[in-house]
């Protein structure tokens, strides 16, 4: 094994192969090591992340060390049947790279029986590893920035189904109609880790065999819990306005990250601002242009972005208040969010807390994976919960930090691993003293940067799928690094040369398009040893 640095609270284990990482993630989960939060398997990777102030790195090293990895025994599961039409873009090349007709590529994909070895990227979607190895297929060379929902890819050893349009890199080989994730059904996923699953050609015919225990839709509104004095009457959202809460953690094995707010200092800013709990949903505002009437008396905080807001009476008297302080609004008056100074993104509060049907246990909205209460729109009313308990009220709300502009050089300091030295050292150079501007592309996905010269590699070989975090600095094909932010996919295909701190991941969230980061190392990449161990005391600067 070797253990490579993620994070302060993240290491990978890197494995021979798919049987030993599997058989890894069995024991970890028959045995559970305490302070283990979450594991997120891949290829030959396992992803843990823990709490250092129960476990630290080196004991958690020691005690995986000493698994036994020739006890893979998963029980037998279920069998699913999909139907595939075996018309995508990319069959006749993968025919053309095996050195095998069309015919015979599906000839191989039916009559292979594949098992979910794990889950991930994206909701629903299952990595499928066959009981042969007649179908090993590269990714593509340039990935496809939207492949529909349905399409049926290989990838290295693995098939596997898109649950919904993303971009990919994947062969497509066919389409199925079969829906791979409905959170209208139970359970949501088609396919879990250990199922088994059978391809049959759509023109000869398939026995589908559906999920079990469908469920009614969910219904969006808690109307039973709203105060009916009191709601929000939505006029403008600008570029974004989303429910934002601390995310939905531990739903990995689902292929779903945890989303949440990317400024979460300031929400619970906000919450305590107005009497809430502190891991309440607020909406989050994207560079402003939110406006809202105020249906009844409702109390509300705005925090996070330097933005003015402008509060309009019933009868047009106009006033402006300041962010981080409580603001008392009657029936009818309009508050409005103006464009940040600083900052991207404001949250809002209200007292109570907002009338909406959690998501698998979170009202965050997560934009890579569709999941949570939909986008604020223009029209929406949005009812407010009844105060049932008072709860202390803070009055020295301020910001974590100095919100960042346009012009500013945000310092942001990274953690070096897990795949540093798949790059140069005149990469790792770059990494550090080059400034690299925020694209126009980034959203809570991530932040797409640009700097002059690109990271070169020393390992040009194709990384198998591993888990990834909140702050990894990922380096695709061309160089120019992606800061992985709340919204990322939970595993990815390019190496990662170093994560942003934890303590610094709400500034990475605040910082605005044509900004520019500069990545300041806090450790020295090495593998994960009995005389190496970070801590965050250590390294801090």
């Amino acid at each position: 094994m070797r253990f490579l640095p993620v994070n302060l609270a993240a290491i990978i284990v890197e494995l021979h192969d798919l049987n030993e990482t599997l058989a890894l993630f069995d024991s970890l989960n028959a045995r559970p090591i305490a302070g283990v939060e979450e594991i997120i398997p891949a290829a030959r990777t396992l992803l843990i992340r823990f709490r250092p102030n129960v476990v630290s790195t080196i004991r958690l090293a020691r005690e995986i060390n000493g698994r036994n990895l020739n006890a893979l025994d998963r029980a037998t599961g279920k069998l699913v049947e999909i139907p595939v039409y075996y018309n995508g873009e990319d069959l006749a090349d993968v025919a053309e790279i095996l050195g095998i007709t069309t015919q015979e590529v599906i000839k191989r994909h039916t009559e292979s029986q594949y098992t979910v070895a794990f889950t991930g990227f994206a909701p629903g979607f299952a990595y499928l590893v066959a009981d042969s190895n007649l179908l090993h297929a590269p990714r593509r060379m340039t990935p496809r920035t939207r492949i529909p929902a349905g399409s049926v890819g290989l990838a290295g050893e693995f098939s596997g189904i898109y649950p919904q349009a993303s971009p990919g890199g994947w062969q497509i080989i066919g389409t199925t109609p079969e829906r791979m994730w409905d959170l209208s059904r139970s359970p949501s996923s088609l396919l879990q880790p250990g199922f088994r699953v059978r391809f049959r050609d759509q023109r000869k015919g398939a026995t589908i065999i559906k999920p079990e225990n469908p469920i009614a839709p969910i219904d969006d509104i808690l109307s039973s819990q709203a105060d009916k004095q009191a709601s929000l009457e939505i006029l403008t959202t600008g570029i974004q306005t989303l429910f934002q809460d601390l995310g939905r953690s531990g739903q990995a094995s689902l292929g779903i990250s945890a989303a949440g707010a990317l400024d979460k200092t300031a929400l619970r800013s906000a919450n305590r601002i107005v009497g809430n709990p502190s891991d309440n949903a607020c909406l989050e505002i994207v560079q402003g242009g939110l406006s809202f009437i105020s249906h009844g008396n409702v109390i509300i905080a705005v925090t996070g972005a330097d933005c003015p807001i402008t509060v309009q009476t019933a009868s047009d008297r106009k006033f402006q208040v300041n962010s981080y302080q409580p603001v008392d609004l009657s029936e009818g008056d309009k508050v409005t969010l103006g464009m940040p100074k600083a900052g991207v993104r404001s949250y809002l509060a209200v007292r109570g807390g907002f009338a909406k049907q959690p998501i698998l246990a979170s009202l965050s909205y997560d934009t890579l994976a569709h999941i949570g209460p939909k986008p604020v729109a223009i029209g929406d009313i949005l009812d407010i919960l009844t105060v049932t308990q008072g709860f202390a009220v803070s009055m020295d709300e301020s910001p974590a930090f100095n919100m960042p502009t346009t012009d500013d050089i945000v310092t942001l300091d990274i953690i070096l691993g897990p795949r540093t030295d798949w790059f140069t050292a005149e990469a790792l150079s770059l990494l550090k003293s080059q400034l690299w501007q925020v694209t126009p592309q980034s959203n809570r996905v991530g932040i797409r940067l640009y700097g002059g010269i690109s990271l070169s590699r020393i390992n040009h070989k194709e990384l198998p799928s591993e888990g990834t975090t909140t702050g990894a600095i990922q380096v695709p094909a061309n160089g120019q690094p992606v800061l992985f932010l709340a919204d990322h996919p939970l595993t990815g295909g390019y190496p990662v040369i170093g994560s942003v701190a934890s303590y610094h991941l709400d500034l990475a969230g605040q910082t605005p398009v044509n900004a520019r980061i500069r990545f300041n190392p806090i450790t020295e990449f090495h593998e994960i040893t009995e005389f190496h161990e970070i801590k965050e005391s250590d390294c801090r600067s």
